[in-house]
This record gives C-alpha cells, structure tokens and sequence, in this order.
C-alpha cells in the first residue's frame, strides 16, 4: 500500500507540475504546446494518478458514499478537468483561459488541502 501511495503522490506533483508549466506556455504561445509528447504526457501522467487513486480507496476500502471528504475529491476533480480543458484548448480568449488556468491551480490545492486534512471543507475548514 505504501508503494501505491508513493506513486499516488508522485503523480500529484508531476501532474501540478505539468499544468502549471502548460499554463505558462499557453500564456506565452509557446509553440512545446504543439510538440507531441506535451499532449500525450499529462493523459499519462492523469491516467496513473486515477489508477493509484483507485487502487488506493479498494485497499483502503475507502467508498464516495461512506466519506465525504472522498466525495468532495472526486467533485473537485471533475470540476478541475472541465476548467483545465477550457484553460488549454477551448477558452475564447487569453483572459478566459487564464482565469480558467488560475481557477484550476486553486482547484487542485482545495483537492491536495481535503486530502490531507481528510475533511471536505479541506484548507477552509480553518477560516
């Protein structure tokens, strides 16, 4: 289980690392958005992070209906793909993708915060 965590947590930062890094990129029309392996990599890296996420909550036993900070992980995480595609391919304008690129930076820190705090209030349950 430790193994899995470690990977689990090596993806989230892999994962924040490649979005925040994509974001500036698109905030500079750099063309490494176009490169092939920039596409391909956070499908990847996302795909082993849900997986680990995955594994982790059955060896756990972990169920969305039984934990609410589980199921608050899980909204967010929807919430954050559908601001993270509008922040790299479908917003109009550079000022909606980069509202959308900051709303998701915050998004993935409210996950990170109920993960760690195991609360789905997360960081806010300290204001």
């Amino acid at each position: 289980m430790e193994t899995v965590k470690t990977i689990h947590i090596a993806f989230v930062v892999l994962s924040f690392a490649g979005f925040f890094i994509r974001g500036i990129w698109m905030l500079r029309d750099s063309t490494l958005l176009q490169q092939r392996w920039v596409k391909i990599a956070p499908q990847v890296v996302d795909t082993v992070l849900l997986v680990s996420a995955i594994v982790l909550a059955v060896q756990l036993r972990f169920s969305p209906m039984e934990q609410p900070w589980l199921m608050a992980k899980i909204i967010a995480l929807v919430i954050y793909i559908a601001v993270g595609l509008v922040a790299m391919r479908f917003g109009r304008s550079k000022g909606i993708r980069l509202s959308a690129w900051l709303l998701g930076l915050f998004i993935f820190m409210y996950i990170v915060s109920v993960a760690m705090s195991k609360s789905a209030l997360g960081w806010f349950a300290l204001i």
